[in-house]
């Protein structure tokens, strides 16, 4: 390589790095624009027809359907989150929710389950007060997002409209867009093509058998809470989106400790009729739905879904429960080619293959 040739690579790289620094307090609604646009891509292309190929208006169209099936639910949906995190958290603290009551029905109910966890170092004491604990900090968690929402509000809102500004124009020129995007990047057009399509197969697969599948277990979790009279219905339905990334018994964390809680009380059709739509509703619609939603060759390892989630959260905020997965998503698509071009071998035999 020539010193003109590398000069020229270097002041590349150097330019680029520069431009993503200043970009990088935008990344986030660049992100949200660049994953709606290419979950909403099928449905762009059905109003291109329709509209037999006239960008403008198809791309409104499709603007149009995000925001009234995404976006106005999610702000709906976060301002009553945060005003009954803010109930249920004053509820705790004057006593008038008392957990005290459940551990206590436990040991008086079911005294060797209460002998076989003392063994373990684990007392009714310590339940309670853990309980208690977990309760509060998520409630003294979600009104902080509050706040900060609230004082950063004009910053909230300009990320927002920029959002949507950006999501307009990655609906209406995405294909010119990837076009541009094949011919600049210098690893070959067909394994960039192939990237780029395993890419959204695999991201728009990992959206649908983590955030919709949550939302619909919390969905369900927060309708029977709300059927049962139980306080903080929308909140809880939260906390059991955020728990159906565990595998198996996600969102019974909650709905199990609340049928507890009703037996002590007394509450005993309440509680049965928690746990068997518990078992066979919300636990069911994982094994149901994810096949559906997610096809078997684009489902990414339930590990590496929930350990790319809790990263994702860890590093940026509630925005992370999408973008960890795909960012993983990427990860593994890129390290599937690799293997099928240089090793000869698929990775989705290994990833898939039951223990």
């Amino acid at each position: 390589m020539d010193i003109e040739k590398a000069s020229f690579i270097g002041l590349l790289l150097v330019v680029s790095a520069a431009f993503v620094v200043l970009l990088f307090d935008f990344l986030q609604p660049v992100f949200w624009a660049a994953t709606l646009a290419v979950l909403f891509h099928p449905a762009h292309r059905r109003l291109m027809v329709l509209l037999k190929k006239r960008r403008t208006p198809a791309a409104l169209l499709t603007l149009l359907l995000i925001c009234i099936t995404v976006l106005l639910p999610a702000w709906f949906i976060s301002a009553a989150l945060v005003n009954e995190a803010s109930t249920l958290y004053k509820a705790i603290q004057s006593g008038e929710i008392d957990l005290s009551r459940a551990v206590e029905w436990l040991r008086n109910t079911a005294p060797a389950v209460t002998e076989f966890l003392a063994g373990l170092g684990i007392t009714p004491e310590k339940i309670t007060e853990s309980v208690s604990s977990a309760a509060v900090v998520s409630g003294q968690y979600v009104g902080s997002m509050a706040v900060t929402t609230g004082q950063n509000i004009a910053r909230f809102s300009i990320n927002f409209l920029l959002m949507i500004y950006i999501l307009f124009f990655f609906i209406r020129e995405g294909e010119r867009l990837l076009e541009i995007l094949i011919i600049a990047m210098p690893f070959g057009d067909a394994r960039e093509r192939a990237l780029l399509t395993k890419f959204a197969e695999v991201s728009r697969a990992t959206v649908k058998g983590t955030l919709v599948i949550g939302l619909i277990q919390g969905g369900l979790g927060g309708l029977i809470f709300w059927m049962l009279g139980i306080q903080g219905a929308v909140f809880w339905g939260a906390v059991m989106v955020v728990l159906s990334l565990i595998p198996v018994v996600g969102a019974s964390f909650v709905w199990a400790p609340a049928a507890i809680i009703m037996l002590a009380s007394g509450e005993y059709i309440d509680a049965a009729i928690l746990v068997v739509f518990g078992v066979l509703v919300i636990g069911l619609v994982d094994n149901v739905l994810r096949p559906i939603l997610v096809g078997r060759d684009t489902r990414m390892p339930d590990y590496l879904v929930l350990l790319s989630t809790l990263g994702g959260l860890s590093v940026f905020g509630p925005s992370g429960i999408v973008m960890g997965p795909i960012i993983a998503a990427l990860f593994l698509a890129i390290w599937v080619m690799f293997a099928e071009e240089h090793a000869g071998r698929t990775l989705h035999e290994f990833l898939d293959r039951s223990p």
